[in-house]
């Protein structure tokens, strides 16, 4: 590499006097994050006055330039995807929620919104000066090609891929700025045990996999017991085209499961965008990284791409379906819980694929904190909570109850079948709605 970029490596104190006031700046979605720049920014917060700081679905346990600033003086900040973190920080007013179904996202930067400051983090560059994108490709190369100044971020930690003919890989000459120094271990995404309803829900589901299939899998109880029973399983030959890979699938490639050797794009190779979950599943990919390819939103959440190939599978989970099949996936009424990130996506993706099969894995019923049992599934998804995918979309709906299909059905059959999978003791008065409100 020699030291033709030297003169770009400077301190993060330094690289953050590109901010001004009235700022936009990125930090980028999910495990990878701006460490040092953030906690240079907060450092900065008695000189600027309203920047506007954009993230998703932070994991690690705080955000510097946030906490350094609860009156909101000099920094506000944006969520595309509400995380465990952040919901903490709703809590105290101090995040404010952008709706967007992640295959739209490149084109918001392109052409509707501003960045003015992208920290990107990259791993440690090779010889010819090329970093990878580590554990969070995203839109990053959209991003900052959009954006007045570039600062990468270098963490030691980070897996070195660099993708397929470059797919996840930046070059310092790319970058205004360089900043490089010592990092905190990689946030890590543990998850709860499955419940007897998950393990329920996931033996119904499986039986849906055929041998070949490609799976999508989002995060949460359903998805990981589908795959642990994958591992567990005589499928052969499963393959991955997801938004996030997790230790779900590294599970199925230990049992043998995952060779992705029948998928019609990237024959052999996992392709995801980002990478969240234990170290285990860091170490896999920094030490095999032939066996993956990463890619930014416009290659992964591609609804056409995903369409090329047959048997996609995506299972997601959601918060309540109403009888005609709208989903809510993302809020409590008009909380905000997360966000719809790239459901819609992969739900468009599998129904277009051949053999394909898209589906919302739900339990038929909560119970609230005073004990008192709710449905699930409801005559119409509540004013103030959010449609998160149309009925148009919906192919698949699962419970512990059953699976039923959606597509091609009328309302009044679409709610006779919700009907059939929703709790027990809510049917009667489901069907009186339906009966009197659906024909």
């Amino acid at each position: 590499m020699g030291n033709q970029y030297q003169n770009k490596f400077v301190s993060p104190e330094d690289a953050v006097k590109a901010i001004r006031s009235g700022d936009w700046i990125d930090y980028g979605f999910g495990a990878g994050f701006p460490e040092l720049l953030d906690k240079a920014v907060a450092r900065r917060k008695d000189e600027l006055r309203d920047v506007k700081i954009r993230g998703g679905l932070v994991i690690r346990p705080w955000i510097e330039a946030v906490e350094a600033d609860p009156e909101q003086k000099s920094f506000h900040y944006y969520s595309w995807h509400i995380g465990d973190y952040e919901r903490k920080l709703q809590s105290r007013g101090l995040v404010q929620f952008l709706p967007v179904a992640l295959r739209f996202l490149p084109d918001l930067y392109r052409r509707h919104i501003r960045t003015d400051v992208a920290f990107v983090p990259v791993s440690k560059p090779d010889a010819n000066g090329y970093c990878g994108l580590g554990i969070s490709n995203y839109a990053w190369r959209t991003i900052f090609e959009n954006s007045r100044t570039v600062i990468f971020e270098i963490n030691e930690r980070y897996p070195t891929l660099q993708g397929v003919d470059g797919s996840h890989r930046v070059h310092l000459s790319e970058a205004d700025y360089i900043v490089e120094g010592e990092h905190e271990s990689l946030p890590l995404r543990t998850y709860k045990e499955p419940t007897s309803t998950d393990i329920a829900i996931a033996k119904l589901v499986v039986n849906e996999i055929p041998d070949g299939a490609v799976l999508s899998l989002g995060v949460g109880g359903v998805p990981f017991t589908v795959a642990s029973m994958l591992a567990d399983s005589d499928r052969k030959d499963l393959g991955c085209h997801t938004g996030t890979i997790s230790d779900a699938y590294l599970a199925m490639h230990r049992a043998g499961k995952l060779t992705n050797a029948r998928k019609e794009i990237d024959k052999g190779l996992s392709t995801w965008n980002l990478a969240m979950g234990s170290q285990e599943l860091y170490d896999w990919i920094a030490e095999n990284p032939k066996l993956f390819h990463p890619g930014d939103l416009d290659y992964v959440h591609s609804p056409q791409r995903i369409s090329r190939m047959k048997n996609v599978i995506s299972i997601n989970g959601g918060v309540q379906l109403d009888l005609m099949g709208q989903e809510n996936a993302e809020s409590a009424g008009t909380r905000q819980l997360s966000g719809i990130g790239g459901q819609m996506d992969f739900l468009e993706g599998a129904y277009r694929s051949e053999g394909g099969k898209g589906f919302i894995c739900i339990h038929s019923a909560r119970k609230t904190k005073d004990g008192t049992l709710k449905s699930n599934i409801v005559p119409a998804i509540p004013g103030g909570s959010t449609v998160s995918a149309p009925r148009t979309m919906i192919q698949y709906v699962a419970t512990e109850y059953g699976i039923v299909k959606l597509s091609g059905l009328s309302l009044r059959e679409r709610a006779e079948a919700m009907i059939s999978i929703a709790y027990p003791d809510f049917r009667a008065e489901l069907e009186w709605y339906a009966s009197n409100n659906l024909y």
